[in-house]
């Protein structure tokens, strides 16, 4: 178990059965010594747990799983994926300094999850097949990341992935992307709410494979 003076210090959260650590937390501001995540990877982005809420309620994933979280950052959606129904999860993202903060957290919530750096546009269709599930929240506030993950989902979907799902607060470049998707692919948009560690709405793109 975590040690009882880590999970005590008033900046670490508890959300949707996982711990997640704050901004001011001493285990952040030790690695923040050696490393800088650039991206925007700096904190637990709430529409990480608005992904969780819907994953919950949706009941899709299965131990057998494997996942694939894009842009993950410090990764709670992969710990939640890991922890709430045992799936083998990767953590991808642009910047490897963001792993050490999900390896961090990862420790705390006694789960493995494996990292891989790249870029979305370089990820193929190949490696997309080796997974069910793809998730990722937060990870289409540039004109330029919706191009690329549109790109990405269809190779997904070319190569077999069963669910694609993805939050957002909804910023214009997501919206964009959705109403791409929405001229020839199986989907939900919705709008949906988290309720920790605090409450948050946003959206929810979910695809599925037809």
């Amino acid at each position: 178990m975590p040690e009882v003076n880590i999970l005590n210090d008033e900046h670490l959260d508890y959300a949707y059965g996982i711990y997640v650590l704050g901004k001011k937390h001493k285990i952040v501001k030790k690695l923040n010594k050696n490393h800088e995540p650039s991206v925007h990877g700096v904190k637990n982005w709430l529409s990480s747990f608005v992904l969780s809420d819907y994953l919950l309620h949706k009941s899709l994933l299965k131990k057998s799983s494997k996942v694939l979280e894009l842009g993950c950052g410090w990764g709670p959606g992969s710990i939640f994926c890991a922890s709430h129904a045992g799936c083998d999860v990767t953590g991808l993202d642009i910047d490897d300094n963001v792993f050490p903060f999900l390896e961090a957290q990862a420790e705390i919530n006694q789960v493995t999850i494996s990292t891989k750096k790249s870029r979305f546009e370089k990820i193929s269709g190949k490696a997309l097949s080796e997974f069910d599930v793809l998730i990722g929240s937060d990870i289409c506030f540039w004109d330029d990341l919706e191009k690329s993950l549109f790109k990405l989902i269809k190779r997904a979907l070319k190569a077999g992935v069963k669910h694609i799902i993805i939050a957002d607060p909804g910023r214009d470049p997501f919206l964009n992307l959705v109403a791409r998707c929405e001229i020839n692919m199986a989907l939900d948009h919705l709008d949906w709410y988290c309720t920790e560690p605090e409450k948050f709405e946003g959206r929810i793109l979910h695809i599925r494979n037809k």
